[in-house]
């Protein structure tokens, strides 16, 4: 994002005059009643905006001390987890239709199918539709080439923290490759989402404005 994140991180961009995050805040389940955010990044930009509630949902911070990946933040927090939790990341743009179909699993994680999947992980699926692992682009062979990509939405069990954080480069650990060895003796649905727009590159805020607009105008603050 170059300039535009020197002095923001990068949920709290705005697309449509709101920043990232808060599509996402606003279009929770109702089910979810309490929200943990692993903050770092002028994480206090965050706090500063949404308090300590926002959309009906109880607000919690957390500050991740070390920049060790998805998989690392969460095991951050494994002690302020219940036993059954949500994960989403902060700078992507879910809709509430596709949340609903995710909690409706135990263990689940969203996935979209793409033209482009360099950017992203490719997810495998057995003939029924559940996970058989997660494999960055730059690692594909031949015949993986599937377009079904992971889109960084989970349901999890307390069950996560059983196994090994997986490593996916010399600092950082893996969130979905660590669930994914728990394929070995769980089911992990697959749920395919209808909406997802993620906002890693500059070009992706300015496609977010008319894509906001068509999909969330009845979204409240």
């Amino acid at each position: 994002m170059g300039d535009l994140t020197n002095s923001t991180p990068k949920p709290m961009l705005k697309i449509g005059g709101r920043p990232i995050l808060e599509y996402t805040l606003s279009g929770l389940p109702k089910e979810i009643s309490e929200v943990i955010l692993i903050v770092g990044y002028h994480g206090q930009k965050i706090k500063n905006h949404f308090g300590e509630k926002f959309s009906g949902k109880k607000l919690r911070y957390v500050w991740q001390q070390r920049l060790d990946g998805t998989g690392g933040a969460i095991w951050q927090i494994k002690n302020l987890l219940k036993s059954r939790f949500m994960v989403l990341m902060g700078d992507d743009i879910y809709h509430q239709n596709d949340l609903r179909k995710l909690l409706a699993y135990e263990l689940a994680l969203l996935v979209k199918e793409v033209e482009d999947n360099k950017r992203f992980g490719v997810v495998e699926i057995d003939e029924v539709g559940y996970l058989k692992g997660v494999v960055e682009f730059r690692f594909l062979k031949e015949g993986q080439a599937s377009n079904l990509v992971n889109i960084g939405a989970y349901m999890l069990t307390k069950e996560f923290f059983n196994y090994p954080l997986v490593p996916v480069s010399e600092t950082e650990f893996g969130l979905p490759q660590t669930m994914a060895q728990m394929a070995d003796k769980h089911k992990i649905k697959v749920v395919e989402a209808d909406f997802w727009h993620p906002t890693g590159l500059e070009e992706d805020l300015i496609k977010g404005e008319e894509i906001v607009n068509r999909y969330f105008n009845n979204v409240k603050k």
